[in-house]
């Protein structure tokens, strides 16, 4: 079998130069988007048989879906995405489930808040979910096995073969988004494959499918079964009919047929291409990125043997944020996680893409010039802010009336602001930083900030600036911000963020808005609702204010050692 694209695959793409983010979104071809805009028009001059029309489109989508997974119609049904996919399946299921806690979030969350099987937590080793570690899982009690196909952050190709002859006759549940139509695996040995069409297949949002095995409709209960998913579904005799028989019932809406065009187009693109060819290029992509990675003296911490379309890599002595600040600013689109960058090739990524990425890499890693790394290295982050408190004022005065200029410094959170200029905020120097901008720092999130639009403590709209200041090695070691009165200035980005006069006001807003979040009184709140307003805390930078924990707790009515543990249960889980 030839790997070679066929050209008329490949003209069907042109996303912008520098994108290597299919891992997160991958832009539809121009067949797809003609697809959806032929069909929306066509709803636009609705005529007798315009519906009857446009819902064939679902049986287009399902029958080459089943061609790429060796199965038939019967056993596939339509999705709007991945997660509805996997809470239908979490509700069908009793007994006891294994779910590797490292799985991106709507493969956990299904399983935790449906209820019905115990969930018994595996904590693998890299969080790759190999078959020694499932079956050092297994117990008596466990029915079915949840793991995705290829694992989000590292782009490890899970081996279903290997995990089904371990499994036996469990139920093995596949989340697919991360694989399907750029790695040949063998879909046919999983009960249930869902798959989100967002992403590699580049169906566009919306759309998706699930396929169930035999054993799967024998044993799972559709519990999340509609009108579309009854035995006939068109007959309105008042009375709910049966469920349906197949994958058909576990239907629960007609889905936009407009989605399902677009979703059967994208996967005959796929058909087109064929799965080995678009895996072989993809592959060889990766290969010279993981060259370049490796010329600037960089770490690829992602999967080599068992790879999917995943490079994930760190580069010494840079923050992955300081890393994915320089590549959007010459145009290279990726994810920044706070430890490390994935880069997600295509098959349609070009030469020209690679290369925009090794430039930007080198230009991070180009050595800072002589004559000034001397004076760089003396200074240190506190002389950097140093040098700036006497241009605050200067700078203020030349923006003109209605501008504030304030300085912060990061070693000295919360009471970060070291020198102000303006009252448009009413803050003074020793007054804390917004809860936007904590929020960011405490997730590692210093990319600079331009022309947003907030509010003054007063109701006044303003436009923001913050540019965050950094030392020799990228670290962020302070921020410079600009606030002017919105009424003289341009329409901005909107943003929303508070002004706290004081630590105090700032923790105050905070747990207040977290506890509103959670739609409970504090009163009749159950644990899930205290953690859930840690979590939120904990994300928004809160306990880096000292004495957090005990404000807290009296908030919520707990213990601080109650606090402690729920930080430590969010914690663990996060970085597992």
């Amino acid at each position: 079998m030839t790997n070679r694209i066929p050209s008329s695959y490949l003209v069907q793409f042109h996303e912008p130069e520098g994108y290597l983010d299919f891992g997160r979104f991958g832009p539809p071809s121009h067949a797809v988007v003609e697809t959806s805009t032929r069909l929306l028009e066509a709803s636009a001059a609705a005529g007798p048989s315009t519906v009857d029309d446009l819902m064939r489109q679902e049986l287009r989508a399902k029958a080459a879906a089943a061609r790429l997974c060796r199965s038939d119609t019967d056993h596939v049904t339509l999705l709007p995405n991945t997660s509805t996919g996997l809470f239908q399946v979490a509700l069908g299921v009793t007994g006891e489930v294994v779910v590797s806690a490292a799985e991106f979030p709507s493969n956990t969350y299904p399983w935790q808040r449906a209820g019905r099987a115990e969930v018994r937590w595996m904590r693998p080793d890299r969080g790759w979910v190999t078959p020694s570690a499932v079956r050092e899982a297994l117990t008596p009690a466990t029915t079915a096995v949840s793991v995705s196909a290829v694992d989000f952050r590292t782009g490890y190709r899970a081996d279903l073969a290997g995990i089904r002859e371990v499994i036996g006759d469990r139920l093995l549940v596949v989340d697919g988004i991360q694989g399907f139509g750029v790695v040949d695996e063998p879909w046919e040995v999983a009960d249930v494959l869902v798959v989100g069409g967002q992403k590699w297949l580049r169906a566009g949002w919306s759309t998706g499918f699930m396929v169930l095995s035999d054993r799967a409709l024998e044993r799972l209960d559709p519990l999340m079964s509609g009108w579309t998913g009854a035995l006939d579904a068109g007959l309105f005799d008042d009375d709910v009919h049966p469920v349906a028989e197949g994958a058909a019932g576990w239907s629960i809406t007609n889905l936009s047929p407009i989605a399902a065009g677009a979703l059967g187009h994208a996967l005959e693109l796929v058909e087109l291409a064929g799965v080995q060819a678009i895996g072989a290029r993809i592959a060889t992509r990766l290969d010279e990125l993981t060259e370049l990675v490796r010329e600037v003296g960089g770490t690829v911490v992602s999967a080599e043997d068992r790879r999917a379309g995943i490079l994930a890599f760190t580069l010494p002595d840079h923050p992955a944020p300081v890393v994915g600040s320089a590549l959007v600013a010459t145009g290279v689109t990726a994810t920044v996680r706070p430890e490390h960058i994935r880069l997600t090739p295509h098959a349609s990524t070009t030469p020209e893409t690679i290369a925009r990425f090794g430039a930007a890499l080198r230009e991070v890693r180009r050595p800072v010039p002589v004559a000034h790394r001397a004076i760089e290295q003396a200074s240190g982050g506190s002389d950097v802010l140093a040098a700036l408190v006497p241009t605050v004022n200067s700078l203020a005065a030349a923006l003109g009336a209605g501008t504030e200029v304030v300085l912060h410094d990061l070693g000295s959170l919360p009471n970060s602001i070291v020198a102000i200029a303006g009252d448009l905020t009413g803050r003074e120097v020793g007054g804390p930083m917004t809860d936007l901008l904590l929020g960011l720092v405490r997730r590692g999130t210093t990319q600079d900030l331009t022309n947003y639009e907030t509010y003054a403590p007063d109701g006044r709209v303003i436009r923001s600036s913050t540019v965050f200041l950094r030392d020799s090695d990228g670290v962020a070691v302070g921020c410079l911000c600009v606030n002017s009165d919105q009424a003289a200035t341009g329409r901005a980005e909107r943003v929303v963020e508070t002004f706290p006069g004081d630590v105090d006001t700032l923790q105050r807003l905070l747990v207040e808005r977290a506890v509103a979040d959670a739609e409970v009184p504090v009163d009749l709140m159950k644990k899930t609702h205290k953690s859930q307003v840690v979590r939120v805390l904990d994300d928004a930078g809160y306990f880096l204010i000292k004495d957090s924990v005990d404000h807290l707790a009296g908030a919520l009515e707990v213990t601080r050692y109650t606090i402690y543990n729920y930080l430590n249960e969010i914690r663990g889980t996060a970085k597992a």
